[in-house]
């Protein structure tokens, strides 16, 4: 019965007793079901698994001699390759198809051709295929071989027979052969979009088949593995109990079967299958639902199609997302330039791409194209840098003064006493005390500026280096023009700043009335302390504000001074900070305009003429694209046309899934 439901198809079998002895063995929906198969094959054939798309695989394992070969012959009525020890030496892909002809057709498919055979021939046929993949001998490979058969009665399928597990390696084999075929069918078994085959032998017990413990190890509860249990007629004794207890937690169930033996065609084979379990005392108690090769092939094809019709969306998703990724990639690639004048085109877009990132990072504090990426939040760091700065000015500042309270103003004004009124305060003693502080925090705005301009240099030329990484040829022109560039910068700068300090040096001016303010708060506490230095019984400590405690009892041995050292210490305190406001404010406007000159037009003009006066000429260099940047484009090249075959070979299915609706 077929459904259908968001154009996916599912398929249902109902219950019903078993085909028991006449072929074909191919169900009633073969033709819904043949669509589906024929996509997901096609896929195969293109090789989509190589991009990491898993595909619906129906993956048949089994210990050696456990009868894996004959339960694939009788399903696809061929005879396959036998003898001593593995047989089968790859991974064998057999695409079986129901074909209206009578007469079969059947080839293989490796190492890119095609091989037609015929059914008398098969089976020396994939002998041939497999020394030719796997070499001589007994060796084994991962190469896959294809074996389509479209022969009449057989049902829709496709199966990947692999190597049967032995432990011990025989005459021949490499010591290694266990862990070579576990590491095989592992990569098959191991998707979850994979179905289990396991076939069991009869005459062992289930729990010790090492083909049980390797399933189990990928498919715990069983819910993708279904098992086939061979050679019941040898071991009909507890069979029964052995496939209804079922020990080994097989979730799809268990077929028992009886395949063909010595010269007996497969109709004969059928024939006596029916018989075994219709007639035999113990194995005609195990349920009709659970015996014969054609209930086999009838649960196959519905566990098939189920796996399929539930995979198909998620194959579509992935083919389109793939395709949209690798595309993307392809366009993010380097033009491939054939002329000076196109790399100069070029190369002026990768500055104007950079320019523009710059102006993101350091003017408009934007970081969409960096945002986890802290180090280049531009503006962010700036002002982490610039508060640390500030705060460094003003500690220093008042560090600078470790003497007692006054001494060092009154130490000046002693030296600078001249004959003149005794109510003026002498500037030359101001101007001294000033340039002390001045000289004393010197470093600290020239150390600034050099920190700020080696961070904007290393986010300058990160940006630049991610603009042009697909020219490695001229990375290292551009990033010696941004470090001679970024040099000049910080030079300009530096030179600023000292400029700016030498002017404080050498200035007491403002026009901020901020200074009068604070200097008459300032004073308002020198009544206070004119008290204590007067009364020679009242404490030493006093607490003014902006200063704290301090002790100022050494000062009642300079009366004559000591007020106008009080003054001067005010005068001082008030005008720093118009000065550390000055050296704060006039050095981050420069900066600021210096980042604003850098981005919109010097940055362009070194650089490219650095590029333009390079040795050998920059441009004609970046002509020559380099080899990784040249097998990445054949290889996105080749994976976005093998996803486009894919997307069409998805659409095509779909879009007979709707018709059909």
């Amino acid at each position: 019965m077929y459904h259908s439901k968001n154009s996916l198809a599912i398929f249902e079998i109902e219950s019903s007793p078993p085909i028991s002895i006449q072929p074909p063995l191919i169900s009633s929906y073969n033709d819904r079901i043949r669509p589906l198969l024929d996509a997901v094959d096609k896929l195969r054939q293109l090789k989509v698994m190589q991009e990491g798309i898993q595909l619906p695989t129906i993956v048949v394992v089994g210990d050696q001699s456990s009868g894996k070969s004959s339960v694939l012959e009788s399903l696809a009525g061929i005879s396959l390759p036998r003898g001593q020890g593995i047989c089968t030496r790859v991974p064998l892909i057999m695409r079986l198809q129901h074909h209206p002809d009578p007469q079969p057709e059947l080839h293989l498919e490796y190492n890119d051709k095609i091989v037609t055979t015929d059914e008398s021939n098969i089976s020396d046929a994939i002998t041939l295929a497999t020394a030719e993949i796997a070499g001589e001998g007994k060796g084994i490979s991962n190469k896959p071989l294809t074996l389509v058969v479209k022969k009449n009665g057989v049902p829709d399928l496709t199966m990947v027979d692999l190597p049967g597990i032995t432990r011990v390696p025989v005459h021949g084999q490499p010591e290694d052969i266990y862990e070579q075929i576990s590491e095989i069918i592992m990569e098959y078994i191991k998707p979850e979009e994979s179905i289990i085959l396991n076939v069991l032998s009869a005459t062992v017990d289930f729990p010790t088949c090492e083909s049980i413990r390797m399933s189990q190890k990928v498919d715990r509860t069983g819910q993708r593995t279904l098992a086939v249990v061979t050679k019941s007629d040898k071991s009909p004794e507890g069979l029964l109990e052995k496939v209804t207890a079922d020990d080994v937690n097989i979730g799809l169930g268990y077929v028992c079967v009886r395949n063909r033996i010595n010269d007996e065609s497969y109709e004969d084979a059928r024939i006596k299958e029916a018989e075994l379990f219709g007639t035999h005392p113990l194995l005609q108690k195990i349920s009709k639902s659970m015996v014969g090769v054609p209930v086999l092939a009838q649960r196959l094809v519905q566990i098939q199609a189920n796996i399929i019709s539930k995979c198909l969306p998620d194959i579509v998703r992935q083919i389109n997302n793939k395709l949209s990724e690798s595309v993307s990639q392809l366009k993010k690639m380097p033009q491939h330039l054939s002329s000076v004048a196109e790399a100069m085109t070029v190369f002026m877009r990768i500055i104007g791409l950079s320019k523009e990132s710059l102006r993101k990072i350091f003017l408009r504090g934007e970081f969409d194209e960096f945002p986890d990426e802290n180090l280049m939040h531009g503006t962010a760091r700036l002002a982490e840098m610039l508060n640390v700065y500030s705060t460094k000015l003003q500690k220093s500042a008042e560090n600078g003064s470790t003497g007692k309270f006054l001494m060092e103003e009154i130490s000046v004004l002693e030296e600078a006493k001249g004959i003149h009124l005794a109510n003026f305060l002498s500037r030359n003693a101001f101007l001294t005390l000033l340039q002390r502080k001045v000289s004393a925090i010197s470093e600290i705005p020239v150390k600034f500026v050099e920190d700020v301009w080696d961070y904007v240099e290393s986010v300058v030329i990160r940006v630049l280096m991610q603009n042009c990484e697909s020219y490695l040829q001229v990375q290292a022109f551009t990033k010696r023009a941004a470090q001679n560039l970024m040099g000049k910068m910080k030079e300009k700068s530096k030179d600023r700043v000292m400029e700016i300090v030498e002017m404080e040096k050498l200035i007491d001016y403002t026009c901020d009335l901020e200074y009068m303010s604070t200097w008459n708060e300032l004073m308002a506490q020198k009544h206070g302390f004119e008290v204590v230095m007067n009364n020679s019984y009242a404490s030493t400590g006093i607490r003014i504000e902006g200063f704290g405690d301090i002790e100022v009892g050494h000062l009642r041995s300079f009366p004559g001074i000591r007020d106008e050292a009080f003054d001067m210490k005010m005068r001082i305190s008030a005008y720093w900070k118009i000065v550390v406001k000055r050296l704060v404010d006039g050095v981050v406007l420069h900066l600021m305009l210096s980042l604003q000159k850098l981005i919109n037009g010097e940055m362009e003009k070194d650089i490219v003429n650095e590029i333009m006066s390079a040795h050998g000429g920059a441009m004609e260099w970046m002509l020559e694209e380099s080899l990784s940047v040249t097998k990445k484009r054949e290889r996105l090249n080749k994976r976005v046309e093998l996803l486009k075959d894919s997307k069409e070979v998805m659409g095509n299915v779909m879009d007979r899934i709707a018709l059909d609706d």
